[in-house]
């Protein structure tokens, strides 16, 4: 028997196509009653970036990881406010309960590991970029990596066929 999925973690870059696999976190918490847990991963700089962050920026570094994080959170928040104002206003409380949002420094694909461990999510969503052939063989990417050490079911979701926009503004 499959087991009953009580915690999502939805992973997401916060781009404006990000909408559609959020849809998907949703969808499957309706249908599960379960808790979605959003996380967004800001990535660190590389080191030249980080030599000039040093030298010009000094003391301001940290303030702006934090102003960054707290952007990011925001913008989670007010995308939740949407989908609950536009998709979920006839739905019980109970049916999608709104975990933690999470914004943490750090490598996406291990912190979205981690965090789907430390949370005991049962499953984790995300979307993924098609970057092409080329692109994907020597770049990779978070939802392969994150696929191919994870043990826990993952849902990646693509934009459909044709699609270039599905914002959170399209909802």
């Amino acid at each position: 028997m499959i087991p009953r999925i009580k915690k999502i973690l939805y992973a997401t870059d916060l781009s404006k196509n990000s909408a559609y696999a959020f849809r998907y976190a949703i969808n499957t918490a309706q249908k599960h009653e379960a808790e979605v847990v959003t996380l967004h991963v800001i990535e660190p700089l590389p080191q030249n970036a980080q030599i000039w962050m040093d030298l010009y920026v000094k003391d301001n570094k940290n303030k702006y990881l934090e102003e960054n994080m707290k952007k990011a959170a925001e913008t989670i928040r007010e995308r939740w406010k949407i989908i609950k104002e536009k998709e979920l206003a006839d739905y019980p409380e109970s049916a999608v309960r709104e975990g933690n949002i999470l914004v943490e420094e750090g490598y996406p694909a291990e912190v979205i590991l981690r965090v789907a461990d430390e949370n005991n999510c049962d499953v984790i969503v995300m979307g993924t970029h098609s970057k092409g052939a080329v692109m994907h063989t020597f770049l990779g990417s978070v939802a392969e990596r994150v696929l191919r050490r994870t043990r826990k079911p993952v849902f990646i979701i693509p934009l459909p066929k044709g699609e270039t926009d599905i914002s959170f503004h399209t909802i």
